[in-house]
């Protein structure tokens, strides 16, 4: 998908807050998977535009509180990414050194 597309769409269907649209209904109308649509929001993301979203949907941001919020949300599912990482990486503890647990 491009993401002038979903760019698009957003600006113009999804303007703040108010007007979120959920991942599955947003990726039907966009005619794509949802990991794709979450690929071309993190691009849209990395470029600097304000798409911001919550467990409702994703919009595109009209204050700096909705920019805020999404960036609150990241931040928090990061430590918990991080926090998966550790506890994969105690778990090679339990590994022998064939590579095979005991």
């Amino acid at each position: 998908m491009r993401e002038e597309q979903l760019l698009a769409y957003l600006k113009g269907t999804c303007p703040g807050w108010a007007r979120r649209a959920g991942g599955v209904k947003l990726a039907r109308a966009l005619g794509v998977s949802n990991t794709e649509l979450r690929k071309a929001v993190n691009r849209l993301r990395r470029r600097g535009l304000p798409i911001a979203s919550d467990p409702g949907g994703y919009f595109y941001a009209q204050t700096a509180g909705e920019v805020y919020a999404t960036i609150r949300q990241l931040r928090k599912m990061a430590g918990g990414l991080e926090a998966a990482i550790r506890g994969l990486e105690r778990a090679l503890d339990g590994f022998g050194e064939g590579g095979d647990l005991p």
